[in-house]
């Protein structure tokens, strides 16, 4: 509460800020859709129950993008052990790119991840 003093003068008036809309199952439903799209293999579920939402849609395509790096390093790390160190390293981006997603979708934004972001145009859902 803000207290302003009254243009004449007397007692401060007081300013309320106004009342926030509450927050909707389905607002709530859509947020946890497009967190649970950044979690690997997990974006199968809201591929499955929310892909006709453009909001959970544009953050399943940036899921996609990260579970295949994550596929493709986990492949090419089983083949040759001696480039393991730089996988990881790989592997610890992807989990960058997922907290920024999910705080992204935390803050209802489409912004795509920087560096890979660019690629989940390529997939058609």
């Amino acid at each position: 509460m803000d207290q302003t003093q009254n243009p004449e003068g007397s007692a401060p008036v007081t300013q309320t800020a106004p009342p926030q809309a509450p927050v909707t199952a389905g607002e709530n439903n859509t947020t946890l859709m497009g967190i649970l799209a950044y979690f690997g293999i997990l974006v199968i579920i809201p591929f499955l129950m929310a892909k006709n939402d453009p909001f959970v849609k544009f953050h399943i395509k940036q899921g996609l993008v990260l579970v295949v790096i994550e596929l493709a390093v986990m492949v090419a790390g089983s083949m040759v052990y001696m480039i393991a160190p730089i996988l990881m390293l790989v592997n610890l981006g992807a989990l960058v790119l997922s907290i920024i997603g999910i705080i992204n979708v935390v803050n209802k934004k489409e912004v795509p991840l920087p560096l890979v972001g660019q690629f989940s145009s390529h997939f058609k859902i």
